[in-house]
């Protein structure tokens, strides 16, 4: 079993102590976002084949990443850095900072570990198509020899997303654009920029992947990323891992391999406009601030009759062939 820790919310920035008690522990609880349920995942050697963390700040949780690795857990780190202005990511540290941990994970674990990611490319009077190509190639010029893999895609905008986007313009005065699937001149102009990404990334040693948007997939400069990368981490654990898993994302163009997530939407505090796993940025930072990082949830349920009715105790936990085993308490 792969975990993903986590697309819903910033586990190494901001939940690092409450990721490593849950490991020592050996299992975490998650609640469904859909219908409620509670789940238990085994967090075991035993169990987990290994660990894909998504931060924009890893620099919180470089401290913990020596006793991952003497756990024995495989790890790679999807990496976020987009260097967007203040409207529209609040609380997201400097690049420069950013790019500073990254050569020294790179420097610790090798560039293997890695992957940048410039997503979502958000298309606003702030940063216009050429804005991007300037501040790609600075990144990139940065991350060189961090890593071998540069990820990238268009923002999907949501209902949720747009009144984000909508309230923060009218906010700050900007406008903005969205990627129209049906759009000629939107898709002309950003298989164009994928083009040119894809040229940059290569003069700096990485391969441009695209996530989950085959039509900016262009012959001989860009592939579909694989986010949750089963291939990567047999490599980086030097033995077998993807044959035992099945390859399932979680869109139809998704190429990721299947894992379980533990994080919980609406728990970022990085106050990214644009982002689909915070409806409210006030909700985040609440939950946030409420969070207790000896809890068996990053987040638990509504209320204790909710935790009850879903009978949390009795759940067993998940293996990777779906059978049910006790706890391992290290």
């Amino acid at each position: 079993m792969l975990i993903s820790a986590s697309y819903k919310t910033d586990i190494p920035a901001f939940y690092g102590k409450w990721f490593m008690n849950r490991l020592r522990a050996g299992f975490c609880k998650m609640v469904n976002p859909y219908g409620g349920q509670v789940y238990t995942i085994d967090l075991t050697p035993e169990q987990v084949e290994g660990f894909v963390f998504w931060t924009k700040n890893i620099g919180p949780f470089l401290k913990y990443l020596p006793e991952v690795e003497r756990r024995r857990y495989p790890f790679m780190v999807q990496h976020t850095i987009n260097g967007y202005p203040v409207e529209l990511e609040s609380r997201v540290i400097r690049a420069s900072s950013t790019v500073e941990h990254m050569k020294r994970l790179a420097a610790e674990y090798g560039p293997e570990r890695l992957v940048w990611r410039y997503d979502p490319i958000i298309i606003t009077s702030l940063t216009p198509l050429a804005w991007h190509r300037e501040n790609f190639a600075y990144l990139a010029a940065a991350l060189e020899g961090t890593t071998d893999e540069v990820v990238i895609s268009f923002a999907q905008i949501y209902r949720k997303t747009r009144r984000n986007m909508d309230l923060a313009a009218q906010e700050a005065g900007f406008n903005w654009d969205e990627h129209r699937p049906n759009d000629e001149l939107f898709l002309q102009q950003g298989r164009e920029l994928v083009a040119e990404l894809s040229q940059i990334a290569a003069g700096h040693g990485m391969s441009l992947m695209v996530c989950a948007q085959p039509t900016f997939v262009l012959p001989g400069v860009s592939a579909e990323a694989r986010c949750i990368d089963a291939e990567r981490l047999e490599r980086i654990a030097g033995k077998p891992l993807a044959e035992k898993l099945r390859q399932k994302g979680g869109r139809k163009e998704c190429g990721c391999f299947a894992s379980k997530d533990i994080g919980a939407y609406d728990t970022c505090p990085h106050g990214c406009v644009y982002c689909y796993a915070v409806q409210k940025r006030e909700v985040a930072l609440q939950r946030y601030a409420a969070h207790d990082p000896q809890g068996e949830f990053l987040f638990p349920p509504a209320s204790p009759q909710a935790a009850e009715s879903q009978r949390v105790s009795a759940l067993p936990l998940l293996t990777s062939d779906g059978r049910a085993r006790k706890p391992h308490i290290p």
